[in-house]
Order: C-alpha cells, then structure tokens, then sequence
C-alpha cells in the first residue's frame, strides 16, 4: 500500500489552507496509518531492581508516601519516554512504602496489580479487606474499588504496580476519586475472601454481580507448594518446565472448572 505522493506548489498551498481549518490530507498520511505490519514505538529494555531499589530509597528520603500519594518509579519505555508506558497499552512502575507509612486509600476506573518484590508485613486493603503481603504474592485491585497500602513492619516495602492506564486514557475513561480518611474502614476480617472463594468452593446463597475475581490476594506460598508437588512427578515441560495458571483469576464464564456450578453440602 505504500507509495509516494509529488508535492507540488499547488498541493503545498492547498495543504497550508486546509490546516488551517484543521484539516489534513489522508494521501499523505495513509501509509503510516495503515501499515502492511505492525509497527511498535516500543523498544525492549531490562530494568534492574537493584538499581531501582537504590533510588526508590534515595526518593524515600525526599517526598512521603502522603505527599506523593503514591511513591513511585515509573517505568518508562526508551520507545515512548514522556508517556508513562512501559508498552503501548500498559503502565508499570514500583512502588514503596515505608515503616510507619501509609499511602493514602483512593479509587479509580484504572484497574491494578501488586506483584511483591521485597519486604513482608505490610498490607494493601481492598474494599474493606486487609492482605498481608509477602514476596512473590500477586494483588489484584478491580477497577473503582477502594484500596490504601501500609506499613507497620520495620522493613521497606516494594512491589510491582502494573495498571491499564494507557487504554483507559484512549478511552477517555478515567475517574478518581480519594477518600477522607488515609485508610478505609475495614468490615471484613483478613482471609475471608480466600476462604469463601479461594478453595473452589462458593457460599451456597451468593449471587453473582461482578464480573471480576473476588480473590484479590494469589499468595506465592501456595503456589509454591503446588509446583514442589509438580516436581516430584518429574514431567517436565521442554518450554515451560513447571507451569501453572491461576484458574480462579484466569477462569472464562461458565468454564466447568467454575465453581459456580457446584455447590458443597
């Protein structure tokens, strides 16, 4: 599809005319707009987090988890610096809390993950529970649920933060909304998520509203543990060696494997 178009003083000064009017041309555009491949601005990168880690310390020093709302790095791809992107479509950043703070709680149409890099004791709530974090586990934050982080361990805190940011923005679609208080009130006791819907199991009266997972807390250990048992019966896998997918977070509408479809007596 690619072809050139001449440019001549008649063309020159009909394009200054109709840009004028803000208008342009598709002739001269259409081979970058509709490309015979794809076509990325991304380049790959390797972000270290020892490195990371030693400037999100010297951040620590200069701004607080309140000021800042959330204290941040930001991951920035060397294809689209300036954008907050780590590709296209997707935001990343790591994130630190301190001993004795709290990032303010808040909510958003931007849905969210936690994935815990270093540090345990500290806890994110969502939506009025609260999870202990601990390194390797993966929180998941629904878009426009309340949540706040804290720290009342004696360690630092980092975790990755991934987030849709980049296709809400194309979207238009973005809400926010900060709560009064720097933490929600809890009603639910920790662990009861992973209780009624963490075990395949479902509560006998529950109605389903939500299209998201109610689970928002996928702890490291027990993912562990189910690999560790995978290994013993040595099947490898030549690609993947040992591999698992999370089916309560992974799991399509009315799969079989959907606990919906069963009840426990």
């Amino acid at each position: 599809m690619e072809h050139t178009v001449l440019e001549t003083p008649e063309r020159r000064a009909f394009y200054q005319k109709i840009d004028g009017e803000n208008l342009s041309a598709l002739w001269n555009n259409m081979a970058a707009l509709i490309t015979p491949e794809p076509r990325s601005n991304c380049h790959p990168f390797h972000w270290r987090f020892d490195a990371i880690r030693a400037r999100m310390l010297e951040a620590g020093g200069l701004i607080t988890a309140r000021e800042a709302e959330r204290r941040v790095l930001v991951l920035e791809n060397p294809g689209l610096r300036g954008q907050s992107k780590i590709t296209t479509s997707l935001y990343a950043g790591v994130q630190l809390v301190l001993p004795g703070e709290i990032a303010p709680a808040h909510r958003h149409s931007q849905s969210a993950l936690r994935f815990v890099l270093e540090g345990k004791g500290a806890h994110t709530a969502v939506d009025g529970e609260k999870t202990v974090m601990e390194p390797g586990d993966f929180i998941i934050t629904p878009s426009m649920t309340w949540h706040d982080h804290g720290n009342h361990s004696s360690e630092p805190m980092f975790w990755l933060d991934g987030l849709d940011i980049p296709v809400v923005q194309f979207f238009d679609a973005s809400f926010a909304e900060g709560m009064e208080d720097e933490e929600q009130p809890i009603t639910r006791k920790s662990g009861d998520s992973h209780a009624r819907y963490g075990s395949n199991l479902l509560p006998v009266d529950l109605k389903r509203s939500a299209k998201v997972s109610p689970i928002f807390n996928y702890p490291y250990a027990e993912t562990r543990r189910a690999l560790e048992q995978m290994k013993l019966q040595q099947e490898w896998d030549p690609c993947h060696g040992l591999k698992l997918r999370d089916i309560r977070f992974t799991r399509p509408q009315g799969c079989r494997c959907d606990p919906s479809h069963r009840q426990a007596e």
